[in-house]
């Protein structure tokens, strides 16, 4: 792809910017660890929700939604549509009680919640798994889809290229601490939503518009399928729920295990069940309780409902313009040679820039993020535990060297972003309900949490010996199987060992008070009663906010292909939804 002056011109303005923002907010992140993995606790809702929605916003994901949707057509992205349950469920379950917990880091919550060597055992084995596995996983994916696409579009050694943007925003973010990443990912979030618009508009236009889109689908060709198979008809590319078990839609058996059991069983980075990760750590930035429902409520929606199409579009052009090829077993790849075949000159360079801005903000996230843990929860709590805040300052830029090294090796063993996405997946099948109930339940302890996730990560990596989890059904199997066993496994170590002291257990509820009647007896003996109906209004909130979000997405969609039918019906859906939401949310706020 041919670059002018002002498409460098662009990306130079862009990097300068956001070294600029770096170097200003460097001085607040030296005085404390709290400032620089949580900015001291005064950051704004509408900034650290922005936040949340620009790391999960990175250079891979429009590549992965592309090879979704070159698969199996729009109900392809039902992968991580389906997660918006679980984002609910932090917004109205979990965000406050996150919030008073006051913790640095979600890890750190074992040792508020639980007693003793288990805890703390369990605080150092989830920092090491989350900030050396799972922190690295995401990071190596993340660079995997920005080495493509410079690859791609510039036509350069992959390595190096990667390795200058790493540098640079290594360089932002260890000086400047978690204010700087997150008053740049505001910038960075324009950068990428303007690029994923621009070329979503560009390509519709190229194939002809909506009408002439919608007429070619039908003769596209799945990428993955036998020869001569094609959608058959553009509603079943474009759909959104799969119509059957063909080679190129998705299979029920995944669409039932995704939106009965993913979503709330499993743990996944921004999609915890009973919040974790980025999330909670924008959460805990937050300056109180209400500001951080309210961050991880306008994440949920940018999430979810405002930023789907621009990628899903263009990834359908896509399919009319090449069809099921796939370049180098990829067809992600198809985005990217999306903007090197339409876009002109200057807006090129902006394409580049959101692209740059996309890897930015979520490598940003994930150094700062993985840090704390090697920080705050393994060297403070187990190796120099009275040091001044300056020398933790230190360690956490040193931590976040050694996460940018890590993150280099893990990607040259990946190949598809969407297969490692997957498989992150299956490392914390089953989790997923330990998570949620130790806030709601007396009895769940330490070596609940423990045998969870070794039985999750022994059965998933025993599972792929058997059964090829990198298709849609096999995902499925291993997904209901690893889920079903780590239950079994968690539920009994649960009955089989002593419940945490009260005196920890006293201490826990007085300070998060979680509603409901799994604190029983503690809850009386406290002196706090928890307010009446809290869980019933919580749930009835829940479920007025995941159909308000999905309607919004599908309302969106269904303006996008001139469907009036779906209009009216998921308008209709969309009224009266957001209305119950708004009804219950105000009356919880007149009871409290």
């Amino acid at each position: 792809m041919h670059l002018g002056t002002i498409d460098y011109a662009i990306v130079a303005a862009y990097f300068a910017l956001i070294i600029g923002m770096g170097l200003y907010f460097g001085r607040k992140a030296k005085r404390s660890m709290l400032d620089y993995f949580l900015s001291h606790r005064s950051m704004p809702w509408w900034l650290a929700g922005t936040a949340m929605v620009a790391t999960t916003f990175s250079a891979d994901t429009p590549l992965a939604v592309t090879e979704m949707v070159v698969k199996n057509g729009v109900a392809g992205n039902w992968l991580w549509w389906s997660m918006l349950g679980s984002g609910m469920l932090t917004v109205f379950f979990f965000a406050r009680l996150w919030r008073r917990a006051e913790v640095v880091t979600d890890v750190e919550l074992t040792e508020l919640r639980y007693a003793g060597r288990p805890a703390g055992f369990l605080r150092g084995f989830r920092a090491a798994y989350l900030g050396l596995i799972a922190n690295i996983i995401v990071m190596g994916w993340v660079n995997l889809g920005m080495a493509k696409v410079l690859a791609g579009t510039l036509g350069i050694s992959n390595r190096g290229a990667l390795f200058a943007c790493l540098i640079i925003v290594f360089a932002y973010t260890v000086y400047s601490g978690y204010w700087g990443v997150a008053t740049t990912h505001g910038v960075q979030y324009l950068f990428e939503m303007a690029g994923a618009i621009i070329l979503a508009v560009v390509a519709l236009s190229a194939v002809g518009g909506v009408n002439v889109l919608k007429a070619k689908l039908a003769f596209a060709h799945p990428a993955g399928s036998p020869p001569g198979t094609t959608f058959g008809t553009s509603a079943a590319a474009m759909s959104f729920w799969p119509s059957g078990d063909g080679v190129w839609m998705v299979p029920t058996i995944m669409m039932a295990a995704l939106l009965c059991l993913n979503w709330w069983a499993s743990w996944y980075p921004g999609s915890e069940p009973g919040g974790g990760g980025y999330v909670v750590q924008n959460m805990l930035a937050c300056r109180n309780e209400k500001e951080a429902r309210s961050a991880a409520l306008f994440f949920n929606i940018a999430h979810y409902a405002l930023r789907s199409w621009p990628w899903v579009i263009t990834a359908l052009c896509t399919l009319v313009m090449y069809g099921g090829a796939v370049h180098e077993g990829d067809p992600g790849i198809n985005y990217v040679r999306a903007m090197v075949d339409l876009l002109p000159g200057g807006l090129r360079g902006l394409m580049l820039a959101s692209f740059v801005a996309a890897f930015s903000s979520t490598q940003a996230t994930q150094m700062n993020w993985g840090s704390s843990y090697l920080v705050n929860d393994l060297y403070r709590r187990f190796i120099k535990r009275d040091a001044t805040e300056r020398h933790y300052v230190l360690a956490a830029r040193l931590a976040t060297a050694l996460t940018l090294v890590l993150s280099l090796i893990a990607t040259q063993f990946m190949d598809q972003i969407s297969h490692a996405w997957q498989f992150l997946l299956m490392l914390g099948a089953g989790t997923g309900l330990v998570y949620i109930l130790r806030w709601y339940w007396w009895r769940i302890n330490a070596w609940s949490e423990v045998s969870a996730m070794a039985a999750a990560l022994v059965v998933s990596l025993t599972l792929r010996n058997f059964i090829d989890g990198s298709s849609p059904k096999g995902f499925a199997i291993s997904l209901i199987i690893t889920t079903l066993a780590t239950t079994v496994v968690w539920l009994s170590v649960t009955m089989l060992t002593r419940p945490e002291p009260r005196a920890t257990l006293d201490a826990f509820y007085k300070k998060v008070r979680p509603a409901g009647p799994g604190w029983g007896v503690i809850a009386r003996e406290s002196g706090i009663s928890p307010i009446p109906g809290e869980l019933s209004r919580n749930a009835l909130a829940w479920a007025a906010g995941v159909v308000m979000v999905y309607s919004i997405m599908f309302t969106t969609g269904a303006v996008i292909f001139r469907n009036p039918r779906q209009i009216v019906i998921f308008g209709g859906a969309l009224v009266v939804s957001a209305s119950v939401m708004i009804v219950v949310m105000r009356r919880e706020r007149e009871e409290t």
